[in-house]
């Protein structure tokens, strides 16, 4: 056997990493504001204010708008997700060993990055509802009447993310199921299907923040919240002789942070069934 044959083993697991994590491993990434290749342990987000247009007289100069800049900083985080592949493990089963463990190790660190992502949302201020109802229609338009107060842009980039139980709930109003409404809105987000309701995204996603049978979902726009990548997913293999197996590390640096907390509304729903 050729003492290359390494090589081939890691450019073969690296693209299989790569690609179960753009294709199963995170479904919030692309529906916030992502900076990649940020070199350092943090980065910075800018929040622009608003500007005000005025009049000049003839022959005056422009009047600037004098722009407010609040830069935000995003903290990056290094994590890490290793296995074990016993050199002979391959000739004793009938699966592939080094698919499964290249896919698990992509799911771990794509729960983690929307772990992040989650947890900046989970810092909004504005909410509606008091968790004693599930998700109603009356409680999606009063979450969106807060964002449209707050003149959020409703550009196609609003997103929501729900937990099972309210997705079902949705599911069971004619408005967000009936093609009479949204026509043939279903999106794709990271190979993930999605809906399109109310300029709105929806996303499923089971890894939001719940207490006893409340659940917190949220509705944003897409610069609400920043995600910044100092370093993608990267697989680093070796050979161990004295286990006789390849250790597999895949690792990332990755953060998260609220950027407007006037781009996003937390929605309190009950996670009962019965609610």
């Amino acid at each position: 056997m050729s003492i290359s044959i390494d090589n081939v083993f890691v450019k073969q697991f690296e693209a299989d990493v790569h690609l179960a994590y753009q294709q199963m491993g995170t479904k919030l990434r692309s529906t916030v504001r992502s900076k990649s290749g940020v070199i350092g342990a943090s980065t910075t987000f800018q929040k622009v204010g608003r500007g005000i247009a005025s009049t000049k007289s003839r022959h005056g100069i422009v009047p600037v708008m004098n722009l407010n800049h609040e830069p935000v900083e995003c903290l990056l985080q290094d994590y890490y997700a290793g296995d074990w592949i016993d050199s002979l493990d391959e000739l004793k089963t009938n699966i592939d060993e080094r698919r499964v463990v290249a896919s698990a190790g992509a799911y771990a660190l794509g729960r983690k990055t929307d772990e992040l992502i989650v947890s900046a949302m989970n810092t909004a201020t504005a909410t509606v509802g008091d968790y004693s109802t599930g998700l109603t229609k009356d409680l999606i338009l009063s979450a969106v009447e807060v964002l449209n107060t707050n003149d959020v842009p409703d550009d196609g980039r609003r997103f929501a993310v729900v937990g099972v139980h309210q997705w079902n709930e949705l599911l069971s109003m004619d408005e967000f199921v009936s093609a009479d409404y949204v026509g043939d809105a279903t999106p794709l987000v990271n190979g993930f299907e999605a809906r399109k309701w109310l300029g709105i995204t929806w996303v499923l996603y089971n890894g939001l923040p719940v207490s006893a049978e409340n659940r917190d979902c949220f509705i944003y726009h897409a610069s609400s919240i920043g995600h910044a990548c100092g370093q993608e997913v990267k697989t680093d293999i070796s050979w161990h002789g004295e286990r006789a197996a390849h250790f597999v590390s895949n690792s990332m640096s990755q953060g998260a942070v609220l950027i407007d907390a006037e781009g996003i509304v937390r929605v309190k729903c009950s996670d009962a069934a019965s609610a």
